[in-house]
């Protein structure tokens, strides 16, 4: 049985699992999930993934995963020949899952919480899941806010680097470009002063990959 992947193209989430997909030239069996159409949270797709989250990647043996950071685990694990995204060594891989998780906690969540708790379309859905919550105006603004910080904070860290992490093109560049990218949904770009960033931005999105 193939890996059967479980995508929705314009959402920011499973982006990060079809670039890490192309940089490792891993192919699998796609089903399109429509998001506007609520699909994620039919009876059908819940039976595949009960949070009524996208991406989710069903393995060979039946079981799924439907969290980035599981998923790209798991394929670097299970496709030990193709360019590894955690990096070569334990300390590699520990610093790239470090500054990964700092871009999805700091930049990828703010954008979340900008996006979800002012955008009409996401009334009573301000966050993921099978539950409804009440939009909070106050959380967008909240992470707006974390947006500037997060994007000064990357810019600072970028300063005579190539990469994010370590000396290679990582997972932790691929959250935190896909988090860049996101950003625009609520109308955050860096700005003049983040000019390390920016350089980082364009060298990484001309990467074949980031048109996945």
């Amino acid at each position: 049985m193939a890996l059967t992947f479980y995508d929705c193209t314009p959402a920011p989430s499973p982006r990060r699992t079809r670039i890490l997909l192309a940089e490792k030239g891993i192919e699998v069996e796609t089903v399109q999930i429509d998001m506007m159409k609520g699909e994620q949270l039919t009876p059908e797709y819940r039976a595949i993934s009960p949070t009524c989250t996208i991406p989710a990647l069903k393995l060979p043996s039946g079981a799924v995963l439907t969290e980035n950071n599981a998923i790209t685990l798991y394929l670097e694990d299970a496709f030990p020949d193709t360019p590894h995204m955690l990096g070569d060594t334990p300390e590699e891989r520990g610093i790239v899952l470090n500054w990964s998780l700092r871009a999805e906690q700091e930049g990828l969540l703010a954008v979340a919480e900008a996006f979800r708790n002012s955008t009409p379309g996401m009334k009573d859905r301000a966050t993921t899941g099978p539950n409804n919550y009440a939009q909070i105006p106050e959380l967008a603004a909240r992470g707006q806010a974390r947006l500037t910080a997060f994007m000064n904070m990357m810019n600072e860290r970028l300063n005579g680097r190539e990469f994010l992490a370590i000396d290679q093109f990582s997972y932790a560049d691929i959250t935190a470009m896909v988090t860049i990218d996101f950003a625009k949904w609520v109308k955050v770009t860096p700005t003049d002063d983040h000019d390390d960033l920016k350089r980082w931005h364009a060298a990484v999105c001309a990467r074949p990959s980031a048109t996945a």
